[in-house]
């Protein structure tokens, strides 16, 4: 797979106004990105600039706590899709998988992926900062047996973000279907090798140019 399209060009500040966005997605273009990762709002306007691309419209569900409900993320995924994006990158309810609410967990992925169905790609953020590595282990086997597409590291908006040894601990721990996505803090050429030596199939960057460049 070619450089460009192992990366997920992502803007997801609160902050981020209509020409930074149009910027992100003329950047996206010009580099023939994987997808553009954007907040729920922007994904109409993305999908109008994107027409006739290849370049993905992502977006983010229960964002960036995971804490809402799973009523919420449906209505939020099926509402995303409607408005043109292909791929959704939800939050796990940390809270559920560290009371060990396996179950509860579980649900809430599946119901999204189901949600989503053949219309979008479903990826799952866990906030690996958040968690140990035994609870790793054990969500990226409901991320498998829940059949999202993608188990990924971060939101970005934790404590901290992607770690190689975390990659590399989901990526032997998921299903030979799920493959995995490492977002927050890859900032430098030698952190992006890392989580593809890792087992990162897609990194979601702020710098997507700079690692073209």
């Amino acid at each position: 797979m070619k450089k460009s399209k192992l990366i997920d060009h992502t803007l997801l500040k609160a902050d981020a106004t209509q020409p930074m966005i149009e910027k992100l997605v003329a950047e996206a273009k010009e580099y023939d990105f994987a997808s553009v990762c954007v907040n729920p709002y922007w994904v109409p306007l993305c999908a109008k600039l994107l027409a006739g691309t290849d370049v993905k419209v992502c977006t983010v569900i229960g964002f960036p706590l995971g804490a809402s409900t799973t009523a919420t993320k449906v209505f939020e995924t099926e509402d995303a899709i409607a408005n043109g994006a292909t791929e959704v990158d939800m939050v796990i309810n940390i809270g559920a998988l560290k009371n060990n609410q396996l179950d509860v967990v579980k649900k809430d992925i599946e119901a999204v992926v189901i949600a989503a169905g053949n219309k979008a790609l479903t990826k799952v953020i866990i906030e690996t900062a958040l968690l140990t590595k035994e609870e790793i282990v054990t969500v990226s086997k409901l991320v498998t047996e829940a059949k999202a597409a993608f188990i990924k590291t971060s939101t970005g908006f934790s404590t901290a973000g992607a770690k190689a040894e975390d990659v590399a601990l989901m990526a032997t721990n998921t299903g030979a279907d799920v493959e995995v996505k490492a977002s927050g803090g890859v900032r430098t050429q030698e952190d992006f090798d890392a989580m593809v030596e890792a087992g990162a199939t897609r990194i979601g960057a702020s710098n997507g140019v700079a690692f073209m460049q």
